[in-house]
């Protein structure tokens, strides 16, 4: 069923509002509307306003800004790759910046200054982006640039696993996988004021590109008839993915599959150009991210769940789905 793209938007910045209030209202302590709207406006009880303030809201504005980070940056990549199964991990940039955020871990770093481990994170996707276009050359082929994210993301894969090998003791690899499975339990402002840039410069670059994407589904030769330059169209998607996931990552840790969720779900909805797609998938992962937050908040689990794990098993049916239609078709 298509959607006008107008109504689409609209029916998912309600979805994205509703996920919001509903994360900012449930939790280990729920808070009725009267009680929040009290606390929003400064004449709430204490309890109230530091719930909202200091635990919630920063909470639920993260799982929005990482949540649309992630679901564009997935449609930017299934749409440049022509791969209904890429995601940001696919370029190496998600394993980049977790290697980054693990050294800081590893080396104590993170204990100098709050913005030393997001610093590091971003610094891992740039880092990555750098070996990637080194691989890569100037081949424009999809499948070169494939083969040089997988080549980077299982350096990234291995760099984490001899730190958790090297671990001095086993606190400190506790403390590398907790923050490898992905939560955004305890962020604050801080956290916010950090990751926030990052994905906003991001975002503002992946969303440039969404007729170049278009043209680009006639093939490579095709768009550059029509015009696109698919070396700086390649250099602004990916330089896109790498700050804006690298940011995300940074504050939220590991958290896979939003990416190649959100666009599946988006897609049937519109009329399957890349450019339909793209904000569409920003404002889905903001809600789905959001939702699956408030998910493992209220869980009845004697330790919460990680983001990270909730996502991964939702990542399970649309692997299923595409293989069955797959099946289908063969």
């Amino acid at each position: 069923m298509t959607l006008p793209r107008r109504s689409l938007i609209a029916a998912l910045t309600v979805l994205a509002a509703v996920a919001a209030l509903a994360s900012l209202l449930f939790g280990s302590v729920d808070l009725s509307l009267a009680r929040l709207f009290a606390a929003a406006t400064g004449s709430g009880d204490r309890v109230a306003s530091i719930i909202l303030f200091d635990l919630r809201l920063p909470r639920t504005l993260l799982a929005l800004a990482v949540g649309a980070m992630l679901g564009l940056a997935g449609a930017a990549l299934q749409g440049y790759l022509r791969n209904p199964l890429a995601e940001p991990s696919v370029l190496g940039t998600s394993n980049a910046a977790a290697l980054g955020a693990v050294a800081a871990l590893y080396f104590g770093l993170a204990e100098l200054h709050p913005a030393v481990l997001p610093l590091l994170a971003t610094g891992g996707a740039l880092a990555s982006l750098a070996l990637l276009f080194a691989l890569a050359g100037r081949a424009e082929s999809p499948l070169t640039l494939i083969l040089a994210g997988i080549a980077v993301a299982t350096l990234a894969g291995a760099g984490i696993s001899l730190s958790l090998n090297l671990s001095p003791n086993p606190f400190a690899a506790m403390e590398i996988m907790t923050w490898l499975l992905g939560s955004l339990e305890n962020r604050s402002f801080d956290h916010l004021w950090i990751a926030l840039p990052c994905i906003a410069l991001g975002t503002a670059l992946l969303l440039w590109d969404g007729r170049a994407l278009d043209a680009l589904t006639l093939g490579e030769d095709a768009a550059q008839a029509l015009g696109t330059d698919l070396g700086r169209l390649r250099l602004r998607l990916l330089i896109g993915t790498a700050i804006g996931v690298g940011g995300a990552v940074a504050v939220s840790g590991a958290i896979g599959f939003v990416g190649l969720i959100v666009p599946h779900l988006i897609r049937p909805l519109t009329d399957r150009s890349p450019s339909a797609i793209l904000l569409p998938s920003a404002i889905g992962g903001a809600a789905l991210l959001t939702l699956a937050d408030l998910g493992v908040r209220t869980l009845p689990t004697t330790n919460e769940l990680k983001l990270g794990v909730v996502t991964a098993f939702l990542g399970v049916p649309v692997f299923l789905i595409h293989l069955m239609r797959e099946r289908r078709l063969w």
